[in-house]
């Protein structure tokens, strides 16, 4: 069935993939963008409405006539979260409403803490540590408060993030230096500690499963994404080195003092101290009602996602691709994700 999307972030990495997934399905894309003509990325079959975010009546406009609306915005820089961050969603909200169209937001683990692991279960309660999961709790809060009053939506959960086009993943951010081949590959996480990643095209090809299973939802679904899990977490840092070409041992630690000793002045780095629990300790999340709607997840194999994304990074040439491909089949000895 033909659908018509609108995406909030079109230009952000779980938009951009979502976006090429709707078009590979031939639905009716519109994407709400606040670049001029001249500067939005050139796909013909993408409606682009000039418009903000934060401002209702922009929302409104774009989402005259959608069926769903795909949440995936974040502040400009990710600067003034906890202002922006939930004036966007209640724009998207009330877009949604004015629409009758279904909300797809894609949701993380912030919002809890370590009470709620190993196992993350679908519908846990959420006790967050940080400012960050605060706010997103706060957000998801909004979403069943409107949910009770005749919204429908669904909240898609998974693990840290990875792709072609995400700047904001530990991948890009903390592990690889986007725009230089790797000599080193750094892993946030502790020795033995497990850790669950998602590739986000992975994610939108879920996102609109679950939007073509809509005879089968609830008003308001709260979905995991089991996603790549590894019972050690080093083992996705390891695959990242070997699909860059480099040797094991080329693997490093994080500095994580640094993070701690440079928060004060630092404010990215006092973001990714905040974060450290999420590395200490294994958070696998149990996709059961999931799987319950769509069967088994999408599931790209584990070296084509590093390998796209570490071209999409600009950390390894598209030349070096097939050559890629061959090293990485070869390499028997490594540990599946699954």
């Amino acid at each position: 069935m033909t659908r018509h999307v609108l995406i909030i972030g079109a230009t952000g990495g779980a938009g951009n993939a979502f976006m090429n997934v709707c078009i590979a399905r031939g639905w009716q894309v519109t994407a709400l963008t606040r670049r001029p003509v001249g500067e939005r990325p050139h796909v013909p079959s993408v409606t682009w409405y000039e418009g903000d975010a934060l401002l209702s009546a922009d929302v409104l406009g774009a989402a005259a006539g959608v069926d769903a609306i795909f949440h995936g915005a974040n502040p400009p820089g990710y600067r003034n979260w906890a202002a922006t961050a939930p004036v966007m969603l209640a724009n998207s909200i009330a877009g949604a409403r004015a629409a009758g169209a279904r909300l797809l937001f894609p949701g993380n683990i912030y919002n809890f803490g370590p009470d709620a692991f190993p196992v993350l279960q679908e519908g846990a309660v959420q006790n967050p540590v940080s400012r960050k999961g605060v706010v997103r709790r706060d957000m998801e809060q909004m979403i069943h408060d409107a949910a009770a009053d005749g919204l429908k939506a669904i909240i898609l959960r998974a693990g840290d993030f990875f792709a072609p086009h995400a700047p904001g993943s530990w991948l890009s951010g903390a592990m690889v230096r986007p725009g230089h081949v790797p000599r080193s590959v750094r892993h946030p996480g502790y020795p033995g500690v497990g850790h669950a990643w998602v590739y986000l095209p992975d994610l939108a090809e879920t996102a609109a499963r679950l939007l073509e299973a809509e005879a089968d939802l609830d008003p308001i679904e709260s979905l995991h994404m089991a996603g790549h899990w590894f019972d050690d977490g080093a083992d996705f840092a390891r695959a990242t080195a070997r699909v860059a070409g480099l040797g094991e041992d080329r693997v490093k630690g994080f500095p994580w003092w640094i993070m701690r000793t440079g928060a004060v002045f630092v404010p990215l780095f006092r973001e990714l101290a905040e974060m450290r629990y999420l590395w200490q300790t294994p958070i696998r999340l149990d996709n059961a009602r999931l799987q319950s709607l769509i069967g088994a997840e999408p599931h790209t194999p584990l070296d084509n996602a590093l390998r796209e994304s570490l071209i999409g990074l600009g950390c390894l040439s598209e030349a070096a691709k097939p050559a890629m491909s061959g090293q990485a089949a070869s390499a028997a000895s490594t540990p599946a994700a699954t």
